[in-house]
């Protein structure tokens, strides 16, 4: 059951229900996208934060998330992930299950499933692996690799507490549908600066995990043959 106050808002212009053959096959499809590209805004990828900052490509460190669709009955949810509060990196945010590639991973998936497993306590052995999206370059150095998992209940959550504090999902027809979607502007250090986010009921999803939704949707839109509609400009906060 997922949260009361995170039910379905979808509309009826969403994709529908989604199966695993479909979602697996749409994501095998040419993606029309740069290998190392946000949602087509930059070749070069864009920031988890802020979208004009850029990183040197030579200092990238490699890492990898899992963008893990659950086959629930009312339809399929994308599993996140709110870090603690006492985090000294991105505390209290909501994220994809992953981390950083270590020496020991055999591949970005491997790393991607080694994460998900130590982070939320799902049994790992139980997700497919049915494709994955472009990269994503993070403005604090980091070259992501998002991997896509398919998993059929049950599910147990068993999170880690030093690292996260609540595991829950959203529904995947509303996290594809752009008008969901926002590009959102504050003022950091001085400079105006703009950011991928996408509200949902209590939930502010944003940054590098709202962009390579972004990203996600219109990968999938591509494999549709329809028009991707980019994420809509929203004024800054004057307050």
């Amino acid at each position: 059951m997922l949260p009361k106050d995170d039910v379905c808002r979808a509309g009826t212009d969403g994709v529908g229900r989604i199966d695993r053959a479909t979602l697996a096959n749409w994501l095998a499809q040419p993606h029309g996208v740069g290998q190392n590209s946000d949602a087509g805004f930059s070749d070069d990828g864009e920031s988890d934060v802020l979208l004009s900052q850029s990183v040197p490509k030579k200092s990238l460190k490699d890492a990898a998330v899992l963008i893990l669709v659950i086959d629930r009955s009312e339809g399929p949810t994308v599993l996140f992930t709110q870090r603690t509060a006492h985090l000294t990196d991105h505390a209290g945010q909501i994220s994809f299950p992953g981390g950083r590639v270590e020496a020991h991973d055999r591949s970005v998936e491997h790393t991607a499933l080694r994460e998900t497993g130590e982070e939320t306590g799902v049994d790992v052995t139980r997700i497919a692996l049915i494709g994955s999206i472009p990269r994503y370059t993070t403005g604090t150095g980091y070259l992501i690799s998002p991997v896509v998992g398919w998993l059929t209940p049950p599910v147990e959550y068993r999170p880690d507490p030093t690292e996260v504090e609540e595991c829950f999902e959203v529904p995947l027809d509303f996290l594809i549908q752009p008008e969901n979607h926002r590009l959102e502007s504050a003022m950091y250090k001085g400079r105006m600066r703009q950011y991928y986010a996408i509200p949902f009921g209590r939930r502010y999803i944003w940054g590098a995990t709202a962009g390579m939704l972004v990203t996600f949707t219109r990968v999938l839109a591509n494999a549709r043959g329809m028009l991707f509609q980019p994420p809509v400009k929203m004024a800054a906060d004057s307050g």
